[in-house]
């Protein structure tokens, strides 16, 4: 278990991580989210001991990081692929941390073979590829056969084949009752794989709950009706107590009923129904909503740009917000 109390960092009058509070418990996934500048990067640091925290703890199964004997066989930990030795080859870079955290030199074979790499362990990490060398960073995180392991961006440069082999490893060690923290931007991975949630803002908590909690709690879920006879069923709805909104292309929307309830009434009013779908909120539109008022870098579109069929229908023109669909561009750390 990861257990973080009162954690605070300051870099002279800019205060990157306040007061954080929160537990990462072994047997799930818990994802950490939060805009660019959020403090994330700086809070795994400090879990790390890699920069001392102003104020406040951080406790690895009740020890401080610093004080575990051979702490690669406690904690994991990727944050940045390419801290590798480029002279050595993989192999041996690897041999480097086993030797020093007493673990025997059979477990390299197994972890280049877990993450694909045996045929080029004789290959220094210089000349590999971004996804390669993510791979040689998850090895290192799993080198130890840690019960903890912590995972920032950890699909950056992998390829479709590589992101599913990398969620589901984190899911199955969480089901050996490991302890599992990511951090990553691709809100569409992550709400595939984190079972919890912890999300920042300006170095603050702003959430720390299920993902199914999260997504209710922060965005909206409707059900969308399509009819040629779209005043007839305005009229049926709000004599059954629906209020409907309308939609784009002359769709209806209800909140807070079943789709089942509104096929039915629509079937006994005798009304042909075009479209009846469960419209289901995505986990991007809830961070969105949550993270709003935190975010510190606003971008804004160039004029035209939100009408250019590249960039889809929905892009905010210059006088909207953030780029909602700008996940797949913001894989950089940043945070």
């Amino acid at each position: 278990m990861i257990e973080v109390e009162g954690l605070t960092k300051r870099f002279g009058q800019k205060i990157a991580v306040d007061h954080l509070t929160f537990q990462v418990r072994p047997g799930v996934v818990t994802g950490f989210l939060g805009p660019n500048g959020a403090g994330k990067s700086t809070t795994m640091r400090m879990m790390l001991d890699l920069d001392n925290p102003t104020s406040g703890t951080v406790r690895i199964d009740g020890k401080h990081y610093r004080e575990l004997p051979e702490p690669l066989t406690h904690m994991g930990a990727l944050l940045e692929a390419k801290a590798m030795h480029g002279g050595r080859s993989a192999y041996n870079n690897l041999l480097c941390l086993a030797q020093s955290n007493r673990i025997p030199a059979s477990r390299i074979s197994e972890v280049l073979d877990v993450v694909g790499l045996s045929s080029v362990a004789k290959r220094k990490p210089k000349g590999f590829s971004m996804g390669m060398g993510q791979r040689l960073g998850i090895a290192t995180a799993l080198l130890g056969d840690p019960p903890i392991l912590m995972f920032d961006e950890p699909v950056n440069g992998l390829d479709p084949e590589g992101i599913h082999w990398i969620r589901n490893l984190m899911k199955s060690l969480a089901r050996e009752g490991r302890t599992i923290f990511v951090s990553s931007h691709l809100m569409s991975e992550m709400a595939l794989t984190a079972d919890h949630l912890i999300v920042i803002g300006r170095g603050r908590l702003l959430a720390n709950t299920s993902m199914a909690d999260f997504i209710h709690e922060n965005s909206r879920s409707f059900t969308r009706l399509r009819s040629p006879d779209r005043e007839r069923l305005k009229d049926a709805l709000s004599e059954a107590g629906h209020t409907s909104v309308e939609g784009t292309d002359g769709t209806l929307e209800i909140d807070g009923a079943e789709t089942a309830e509104l096929g039915e009434l629509a079937a006994r009013h005798g009304i042909v129904l075009h479209e009846l779908s469960a419209q289901r909120a995505s986990l991007e539109e809830a961070f969105m909503q949550m993270t709003a008022e935190t975010v510190e870098y606003h971008a804004q579109a160039a004029p035209g740009w939100e009408s250019s069929p590249a960039w889809g229908t929905n892009r905010p023109g210059p006088q909207g917000g953030q780029d909602t669909q700008g996940s797949r561009g913001d894989q950089g750390k940043g945070a």
